[in-house]
């Protein structure tokens, strides 16, 4: 089941294990189940500390349990972990045979303490990058507390299951049978549900911080290398972010990242955080600002955040990213999650032979398309230009490919459900104003971005579409205050410029810091 070098990686990690292990499968004659034992037998043959049994009695077949010896823990997979997930199925190993997980030890105490069943099941799917986090981060807790059990469940596998559950998107999180989550969470975050005096005993610990030479506001590609650039000149500096990676996370393929030639999202955002962390950068992750005060002349700035704590700092880089824009056409909100979706890598595999539509026509809109096409029963794209705006390779595939219809100079006035999920789409045609329907079951929406300014309506200088107006070092309106990246009124929204943007923004600061 696994090749040559895969196998003798699973074999090195597998030496770090500590207790036994065991595997428990339930099969049936399916060729998948045939698949999952040849990967329990591959898997269990790399350590002497790792047995195997196929004697399982779990409701989900094919599935296989991995359990503490002594069987105080275990965690299950309902399908073949492979893709995206086979990290996550390493990390199970590691963590049931006693290998420490790598978070915050006050993190990991209060997992640890958390009383009451908590029966977790997580629908994901092999091609969605933001579903390992969330399988990994519930693993963990199943690994640390008897309390909690947990499945991770394929959902392209377990289809009729998906559909009673009417589960549209991934990741999807039941607890207890209820719906618990959806989208990415890591395990901070996840614990921030189960427990409110976590959120609580955060913010004190933030209000408790003297005041930064630099405060970074996000931490996606800009706000990493403001963070390196600044804590390289050896000043105090912090790094605020909602989600340490930013829009990177949600991102598939990455192919014109220089001198690297291929990359995904989540791999890239683990790499920022950890070149962050080599430096002495104070990371408060999962806060989210909610309010710039500037300070006085030559005084300190302040950043409120929702947690109701408040930081101070000499100089301020904001880098809070962008966000997938929403159509806003009636109904939207309503199905968002139920058909109308905005990761076709992540909920693509879900709409398996069933009828699609993507809004927009730019190089996004067309690669999801493109993606779309191969999984879905047809796909309709719907541009509101009066052609498509892609590059002209990615146009040229599209047009080849007989399952997908073309529709410009269109605007999607409604999103259409029967109360539960989507049903179809109306939009209108620009050019004779006549309304049509197209019947479908998903929408994926890829029509842009929008800046993450609301919190800075005020002192600071915005522009017509909501972006931070800078000027060549990166500074705003407010002395003090630089911003980077793609809040910015700066041109082509792409990770490297956002970089470089980064950099210079935390040069500009630390000028300044040295001429005031």
């Amino acid at each position: 089941m696994l090749d040559a070098a895969t196998t003798a990686q699973l074999k090195t990690y597998l030496g770090n294990l500590r207790t036994p292990v065991e595997l428990v499968a339930t099969l049936d004659d399916s060729p998948k189940a045939a698949e999952m034992r040849s990967l329990v037998e591959d898997v269990a043959a790399q350590s002497d500390l790792v047995t195997a049994r196929f004697d399982g009695q779990a409701d989900r077949v094919p599935s296989f349990a991995i359990r503490r010896a002594d069987g105080t823990a275990e965690t299950r997979f309902a399908g073949l972990p492979l893709g995206h997930e086979f990290t996550s199925l390493v990390l199970a190993l590691l963590h049931m045979g006693g290998h420490p997980p790598k978070e915050e030890a006050e993190l990991l105490d209060s997992v640890r303490a958390l009383e009451g069943e908590f029966h977790f099941e997580t629908f994901y799917s092999l091609t969605c990058q933001n579903c390992p986090d969330v399988v990994q981060a519930i693993n963990i807790m199943a690994a640390l507390n008897p309390n909690v059990r947990h499945v991770a469940i394929d959902g392209a596998l377990f289809r009729e299951e998906v559909e009673t559950r009417k589960v549209m998107a991934v990741p999807a999180v039941y607890l207890n049978g209820e719906p618990f989550g959806q989208g990415r969470m890591d395990l901070a975050q996840i614990m921030a549900k189960l427990d409110s005096g976590t959120v609580a005993r955060a913010a004190e610990k933030i209000a408790a911080k003297d005041p930064f030479d630099v405060l970074v506001i996000g931490g996606g590609p800009a706000g990493a290398a403001a963070a390196i650039y600044a804590a390289r000149k050896g000043i105090r500096t912090g790094v605020v972010a909602e989600r340490f990676g930013g829009q990177v996370l949600d991102t598939m393929g990455i192919e014109n990242f220089i001198s690297v030639s291929h990359t995904e999202g989540p791999k890239l955002a683990a790499q920022l955080e950890q070149h962050v962390r080599d430096y002495e950068v104070d990371i408060m992750n999962l806060q989210t600002a909610s309010a710039l005060i500037p300070g006085e002349a030559g005084g300190l700035h302040e950043v409120k955040l929702a947690s109701g704590a408040s930081l101070k700092a000499k100089t301020i880089i904001l880098s809070t990213g962008a966000r997938w824009r929403q159509m806003g056409a009636p109904g939207e909100d309503m199905y968002r999650n139920k058909g109308v979706a905005y990761c076709p890598h992540c909920d693509g595999p879900l709409y398996k032979g069933k009828r699609t539509a993507v809004i927009g026509g730019g190089n996004s809109g067309v690669e999801a398309a493109i993606d779309l096409a191969g999984i879905v029963a047809h796909v309709t794209l719907i541009e509101y230009d009066a052609q498509l705006r892609a590059d002209a390779v990615l146009q040229a595939k599209l047009r080849s490919l007989p399952n997908v219809t073309i529709i410009t100079s269109a605007l999607t006035t409604e999103v259409l459900g029967d109360g539960e999920k989507v049903k179809g789409l109306q939009y209108k045609d620009r050019a004779t104003e006549e309304l049509h329907r197209v019947d479908l079951e998903g929408i994926f929406v890829q029509i842009g971005l929008v800046p993450n300014t609301e919190w800075l309506q005020g002192p600071l200088s915005l522009s017509g579409r909501g972006e931070i107006e800078i000027d060549s070092h990166g500074a705003t309106n407010l002395p003090g205050v630089f911003a980077a990246g793609d809040v910015t009124t700066v041109p082509y929204k792409q990770i490297i410029v956002a970089m470089g943007e980064g950099t210079k923004a935390a040069l500009s600061a630390f000028d300044y810091l040295i001429r005031s």
